[in-house]
């Protein structure tokens, strides 16, 4: 975050330039954190790097493109009156000038002919004066409105052509929420709606642990175990930072800033979880983590080791199901809870 304001504040007093050449290191420095990344990953841990780093670039390059964007609008916008006004001032000049020259390029027999026209001339040009002058606004203001005239055609020509263009995009969203729901039918699951919060993903686990009869609370995590409804996610948050402190080896690598601050948002504020987080519940919990994915694939997070407790159970790895959406939500991802259709919600232990 202090990294995007910063560009944004040098992007202000940059050209357009220095803005590419910082572009340009911005994306060198990326691609060695990414090739260290890759190198430290393991056989378990590689998939948790590939998406992180596909996510860090696609960042970098909706945060370049909008700079750029900018740079370029406000660049228009403070050069395109003066411009005009130059350009019209020009062309008047030249007119003057062609004028000049054929006068002076005329026989001296035509003389009166010249005289003739010179007069027709001002006396058109009084004219339009004083008819410029009753409007009230003169040829100054004639100017500006032919501008604004121009501005307006403008803006609605591009109005026109982005109607156009949305028309003809794909439609993310049907195609998938139409995925979804052949993913449902298959594997006979009901969606749960959970708020998009910054809290969905830890939402969706403790209803899913609720559906199992699992408990929220594990001996040792800290976390707020408030019985409150609708604030299970607390209680999870707290199990998921616990277990991430707790095996800060596993999980440190793929963290962008230090272990115990990033465990300390997780715990205590509305950070978005993902892989991290869902390998962390898996492990703690005992339980196997099913994600149905917009592009018909279902994920499966397995705890690395199957910890004592109710995720246990009768020595099979209970299975909580979860829904994972990219466009069907304005803020972004989220995810969803998935209950088996019929299913009750059990007492937690």
């Amino acid at each position: 975050m202090a990294d995007e304001q910063t560009s944004a504040q040098q992007g202000q007093d940059e050209t357009l330039e220095q803005m590419q050449s910082r572009h340009r290191k911005e994306q060198r420095e990326l691609q060695n954190r990414i090739t260290s990344k890759r190198k430290n990953a393991t056989k378990k841990t590689k998939k948790f790097v590939n998406d992180e780093c596909a996510t860090l670039e696609a960042e970098l390059k909706e945060r370049q493109e909008g700079e750029v964007k900018a740079l370029l609008g406000l660049t228009d916008g403070a050069t395109e009156e003066p411009q005009e006004e130059e350009e019209e001032e020009t062309k008047d000049q030249e007119e003057v000038n062609d004028l000049a020259a054929s006068l002076e390029g005329v026989e001296m027999g035509d003389k009166k002919q010249t005289q003739t026209t010179q007069q027709q001339q001002q006396q058109q040009q009084q004219q339009q004066q004083q008819s410029g002058a009753a409007a009230g606004g003169g040829k100054k203001r004639n100017r500006q409105k032919d501008r604004l005239a121009r501005r307006a055609a403008e803006a609605e020509a591009a109005a026109i052509a982005a109607e156009s263009e949305a028309a003809n995009m794909t439609d993310y969203r049907s195609i998938e929420r139409s995925s979804m729901l052949k993913q449902f039918e298959k594997f006979g699951l009901e969606e749960k709606e959970i708020a998009p919060d910054g809290h969905c993903l830890f939402s969706a686990v403790a209803d899913q642990l609720a559906v199992s009869g699992v408990d929220l609370e594990i001996p040792g995590f800290a976390g707020d175990t408030t019985t409150q409804k609708g604030t299970g996610y607390k209680t999870v948050r707290g199990v998921a930072a616990g277990w991430m402190a707790g095996h800060g080896d596993d999980y440190a690598p793929f963290m962008e800033e230090p272990l115990d601050g990033y465990v300390n948002k997780i715990r205590d504020t509305a950070e978005w979880g993902g892989q991290l987080e869902l390998s962390a519940l898996a492990n703690a919990y005992g339980v196997e983590i099913r994600v149905v994915t917009t592009d018909g694939r279902t994920e499966v997070v397995s705890p690395n080791q199957v910890v004592g407790g109710d995720g246990k159970g009768d020595g099979q790895l209970k299975t909580l199901w979860l829904a994972y959406y990219r466009h069907g939500y304005g803020l972004g991802e989220h995810y969803n809870s998935l209950r088996k259709k019929g299913e009750a919600v059990l007492e937690s232990k």
